[in-house]
């Protein structure tokens, strides 16, 4: 994708080199065991920026996101409307089910995310209003597509919720986000609601994180005002997993499933078996088997040019989620 960027590699070069990248993610993934794959988001320039491959009406000088080695990230700002999507995550899906044999949870932008596109000083002839509107009816889209499609669940990423409470303490932006996310999720039957989750993390790209410094204890109830069937959270790399878990058990409702990391995408070393089982048991102490699932920390390498671990770190760590995964299952006799 880098060579493609600069003119050394052809179009339809890039398109064999993601289809093949595609082909051995999904198969890599199979084997694990992981009963719910994903596309490994392969031919994503990012997960954050997808729908916005090949829109005009974009200047690079948007929102500066810094991580704590130092390096940043970038988004774009729009300068006219109207804001549209012009990529679908559910064109991944399709992509990836062709090689599938397994059910396809597929990996979506948070509306909030995007609302950061729009700039504070406006946009002559396209006020706020107008662009929130279009938004939320692209990000609806965005979801719905990925259900008709057949996907087993979709993941809604909002990693900018725990850095919004680095950029205002008081949560105010934090809530406007809530607020802004649920009136998607309001749009969707609890059926179909039971199907969405939202992913929470402290960011990761390049090793490092954002906001990993905020505590957890200020973001945790705010998320769960979410309308949301499952919440994917990050706790591997959690300093107090206890004291997070202890939060979890008594916010999570009847109905709701938690997914619990217990590998960290940061961390080079590969976590045995043993070591996810025992993280499992020690979250089942605080909430209910039925409500209880794992997942990974984060994405391994969330940005096209993130090449900080390694595909078989990756597939290893997945490996153990789910083998150590099976073991609680075992101990816990579910």
């Amino acid at each position: 994708m880098t060579e493609h960027a600069v003119g050394k590699v052809s179009d339809q070069q890039l398109k064999l080199a993601q289809e093949e990248a595609l082909r051995e993610t999904v198969s890599r993934m199979e084997e694990t065991g992981s009963p719910v794959i994903t596309d490994g988001e392969q031919t994503k320039p990012s997960f954050a920026t997808y729908p916005l491959a090949g829109l005009r009406n974009l200047a690079a000088d948007g929102v500066v996101i810094p991580f704590a080695d130092g390096h940043t990230r970038q988004l774009p700002r729009l300068t006219a409307g109207p804001f549209t999507y012009a990529v679908h995550a559910s064109s991944y899906l399709r992509a990836a089910q062709p090689y599938a044999r397994r059910p396809l949870k597929q990996a979506v932008i948070s509306a909030s995310a995007l609302g950061l596109l729009y700039p504070t000083e406006g946009i002559a002839g396209y006020p706020r209003e107008r662009f929130v509107n279009d938004l939320l009816n692209e990000a609806e889209r965005d979801i719905r597509e990925c259900l008709g499609a057949g996907a087993a669940s979709v993941q809604v990423d909002f990693t900018e919720a725990r850095l919004s409470l680095k950029l205002d303490p008081s949560a105010g932006l934090l809530k406007s986000f809530v607020s802004l996310n649920n009136q998607v999720l309001e749009r969707f039957s609890a059926a179909q609601r039971s199907r969405i989750g939202v992913h929470t993390c402290p960011g990761g790209d390049r090793d490092s994180t954002h906001s990993a410094d905020v505590d957890y204890s200020a973001l945790l109830p705010l998320l769960f005002e979410l309308k949301a069937g499952r919440f994917y959270v990050q706790l591997a790399s959690e300093p107090d997993r206890r004291k997070v878990l202890a939060m979890l058990g008594k916010l999570v409702k009847p109905g709701q499933l938690v997914f619990v990391g217990v590998t960290d995408p940061i961390n080079p070393a590969v976590e045995t078996s043993e070591q996810v089982r025992d993280r499992v048991m020690e979250a089942a102490e605080y909430i209910p088997i039925a409500s209880l699932g794992t997942t990974d920390d984060c994405g391994f390498s969330p940005f096209a040019d993130d090449t900080s671990t390694s595909r078989d770190v990756a597939f290893a760590k997945i490996r153990s989620r789910v083998e150590g995964t099976k073991l609680a299952s075992v101990a816990l006799a579910v």
